[in-house]
């Protein structure tokens, strides 16, 4: 099978020659990996067919104006959402996270008056390119932030501060949200008809669950987050395309929603939380819903030997793989803490075990 037939058949809740591998990790991990298979710091394409990753993502670049200076005086470098971010050290490496949050006390009218990137201001053209240069990969376009309503807005808000908008409709929060949505929406739109069938499926984000259970309820979630949603499902579905979904956390409670709306794949699957269990998952929604994630990066990746990361990816494997629908990939990005030799190794137990006779 080529990669493109690999995912395509485990999205559908089949069975490819072998699970699909995905990749995702942090500057400092993935440094040290192209270390590792002697590649140039910036061979990103050189790293993923080393570790033989099936998937490849497309997004229309930026060709806009800059909307919002950045900050050099402090080290804040703001995004063309406005989104203001500072790099934070740790023992193990670094990371870029949200800061000053300019929009916590905005009111609607500066909400309104708030600059975004404009749909027009992305080249669709390099889209179809980029479409054929991938073409023997499972293509995506969208990403975990798209919509992620919860996370997009609470970067320019606080989370305590989006919760509070969602509960009382705030005029100014429900106004950001109707903003954003409606931009990435329609970026999506031009994005799937400059790609004219060059792409596979397409990704969406929202981080419903904390480890012990919702974030929010699933009444809450109905009224105010599902409509959203259901938009972008709904126009992949208009190019026929499967739609997964990227969702931290305990948030298995919302997955019969996400079945109803259309959804065929969730992403993530953060085995420590409640009711993420592989075996839990499979039991549940197998055959219903494919599967990308289920390698915790708190686990045995980041804090145990090379034997135990290979145990455990092996274990997760005869879990998941049996009929199908499986996509082998980390919660999320692998973090600076987790050894070299040890996400290696998980990639290595992918290509060996994940295999189907």
């Amino acid at each position: 099978m080529t990669s493109k037939a690999r995912v395509l058949a485990a999205l559908a809740c089949k069975q490819p020659d072998r699970v699909p591998i995905d990749y995702c990790a942090n500057e400092g991990i993935d440094r040290r990996l192209k270390a590792h298979f002697g590649l140039a710091a910036d061979d990103g394409e050189g790293l993923l067919k080393a570790l033989q990753v099936d998937f490849r993502g497309i997004y229309p670049p930026y060709i806009g104006p800059k909307l919002h200076k950045d900050i050099p005086e402090r080290g804040v470098l703001v995004d063309d959402w406005g989104i203001h971010r500072m790099w934070i050290e740790h023992a193990s490496g670094g990371y870029w996270d949200y800061c000053d949050f300019p929009l916590q006390e905005a009111t609607e009218e500066q909400v309104a008056a708030w600059p975004m990137p404009s749909p027009d201001d992305f080249d669709y053209q390099a889209v179809r390119e980029l479409c054929k240069k991938h073409g023997e990969f499972g293509v995506y376009t969208g990403h975990a932030g798209m919509p992620d309503v919860i996370n997009g807005n609470g970067m320019l808000r606080t989370m305590e501060q989006v919760l509070v908008d969602l509960i009382a409709d705030e005029p100014a929060g429900t106004l950001l949200t109707q903003r954003r949505c409606e931009i990435q929406l329609e970026v999506l739109n031009r994005t799937l008809e400059a790609a004219r069938g060059g792409i596979d499926f397409v990704w969406l984000g929202e981080d419903l669950g904390t480890q012990i259970g919702p974030t929010i309820s699933l009444e809450l979630y109905r009224r105010t987050l599902q409509p959203r949603h259901q938009q972008f499902v709904d126009l992949a579905a208009a190019h026929d395309l499967p739609v997964m979904i990227h969702c931290c956390g305990s948030s298995s409670w919302a997955f019969e929603d996400f079945i109803a709306m259309g959804i065929g794949a969730v992403d993530t699957l953060q085995p420590e939380a409640k009711n993420m269990a592989p075996a839990y998952l499979k039991e549940k929604f197998g055959g219903r819903l494919a599967f990308h994630g289920c390698i915790s990066t708190a686990g045995p990746v980041a804090y145990g030997t090379v034997q135990e990361t290979r145990d455990y990816c092996r274990r997760t494997l005869e879990i998941m793989m049996p009929g199908g629908g499986y996509c082998f990939a980390p919660t999320h990005a692998l973090q600076d803490n987790s050894p070299t030799e040890n996400v290696v190794a998980m990639y290595e137990v992918a290509r060996e075990f994940g295999r189907y006779p």
